[in-house]
């Protein structure tokens, strides 16, 4: 979008604009999104630009700052969710229909979910015939980095950055989980470099490994930000594939994952609130309980659980292989509705992305697509075994004596009252007695 917005020769006004849409976000989402912004005024800075804020519905304040320049247009990155497809259908409609240039452009994806589509003409539903799609449709190369924007005679004004407040509702927290962003297109930049230079070997073998730190690239967070495109990681894996990396092509593989939600997303967009298999509507789910609070405060008593869920807590992420182990908690062990820990990760993560947590929460549910079978439940000690067998992980996010376990009394709500070295909670459900419990809902469900 910047390099067209370059080649138009014309003066240029980056723009961000704080709608309701972006105002809904969680408050780890919003935080990092904040921090995001801060980062990219600098590097436009550095360019010989600056960043205009302002804040309201998106046509309204486009149509002010056509009105206050003189601009002759607006160009601006595609999004893929309901919302964002409705808000800007309707500034490319109204701008258009006033005789303005309105674009939108790729490079949030790899490829557009409208240009790959199964032997039938409609949309994929699994993910194999979906990976092959895509990697047959052949992946555009990067485009070059812009490194100079053309400014305006004059500026108009913008608003403050801290009058936002966009991490208000961290609140403490937010101290806690600073240390583990790493924010803006050149820090993206130096994590892939160090990513491809070595981990991506050992990948394939090493990913689900809670234990090892730096095991995974970690790119998630400056991927949900638009810091680095998806174009970008591709090529860098295509070399390290070609260069003879053994987990390049499975780190490809996970990067198309996150493809197929957005995929599915935008064919599909009822994936978001409500069940994506059909005759799931009426699945017994459990609302809110004190049960799925102790779940959220990582008080259940089931260790790689708790675990997992004091390190979103302190980090802002969670594990992928983690994600999945308390996702099956909630949604088997605890048979509580997959929305509860949707908007819980909503609300948490620093890496949201709102197409990969529903896929993600549905997949393991048994409601979503791809599906893990309802009857496959994860057992959280047999997990805990094989992807922590040493018990780093457990360690690291559990015992008192290590600084990041304590970390998280200090990031969570006051309220709670949470205190380290309090006696570790017993476990709330017995693992063979939940499984069943979810196994005889589902054989009901059959039924």
């Amino acid at each position: 979008m910047l390099a067209a917005a370059v080649a138009s020769g014309r003066p240029l006004l980056p723009v961000f604009v704080l709608d309701s849409e972006t105002e809904a976000l969680g408050a780890a989402a919003k935080w990092r999104l904040g921090l995001g912004l801060a980062r990219f005024a600098e590097v436009l800075a550095g360019i010989g630009s600056r960043l205009i804020l302002r804040r309201g519905a998106a046509l309204p304040v486009l149509q002010g700052l056509i009105a206050e320049t003189g601009a002759a247009g607006v160009l601006w990155q595609r999004q893929y969710d309901p919302a964002a497809q409705a808000r800007d259908a309707g500034v490319k409609a109204a701008l258009r229909g006033a005789g303005l240039r309105a674009d939108s452009f790729a490079g949030a994806l790899l490829v557009e979910p409208w240009q790959v589509s199964t032997g039938t003409g409609g949309y994929y539903k699994v993910y194999t015939p979906f990976r092959r799609a895509v990697a047959a449709s052949g992946i555009a190369p990067p485009v070059p980095a812009v490194t100079r924007l053309r400014p305006p005679d004059a500026w108009p004004g913008s608003d403050n950055l801290q009058d936002w407040a966009l991490g208000a509702a961290m609140r403490r927290g937010a101290a806690v989980v600073l240390p583990y962003q790493r924010v803006g297109e050149a820090a993206a930049l130096d994590r892939l470099a160090e990513f491809v230079a070595g981990p991506i070997r050992t990948y394939a073998a090493e990913r689900d490994q809670m234990g090892l730190l730096g095991a995974t690239s970690g790119l998630s967070e400056n991927l949900a930000w638009g810091e680095i495109g998806p174009r970008v990681i591709w090529a860098a894996g295509e070399r390290a594939r070609q260069e003879g990396a053994a987990g390049a092509e499975t780190f490809q593989k996970e990067l198309v994952w996150r493809e197929f939600a957005a995929h599915l997303m935008y064919h599909s967009p009822h994936i978001l609130t409500d069940p994506w298999r059909e005759g799931w509507e009426d699945f017994p789910w459990r609302g809110e309980s004190a049960e799925a609070e102790r779940w959220r405060r990582g008080m259940t008593g089931e260790p790689i659980v708790d675990a997992a869920m004091r390190e979103i807590y302190v980090t802002g992420r969670m594990h992928n292989r983690a994600r999945m182990i308390v996702a099956s908690y909630l949604t088997k062990h605890l048979m509580t509705d997959w929305r509860i820990g949707q908007a819980w990760f909503a609300d948490c993560l620093t890496d949201w992305d709102a197409a990969s947590n529903a896929m993600g929460w549905q997949w393991v549910a048994g409601c979503g697509p791809d599906a893990a079978p309802f009857f496959r439940v994860f057992n959280p000690a047999g997990q805990a075994e094989k992807f922590d067998a040493a018990g780093q992980y457990r360690r690291r996010w559990l015992n008192p004596a290590e600084p990041e376990a304590r970390a998280f009394f200090d990031a969570v709500p006051e309220r709670w009252q949470l205190r380290s070295g309090a006696p570790y909670p017993r476990a709330m459900v017995d693992l063979a007695e939940g499984r069943a419990q979810a196994l005889a809902a589902y054989a009901q469900r059959k039924a």
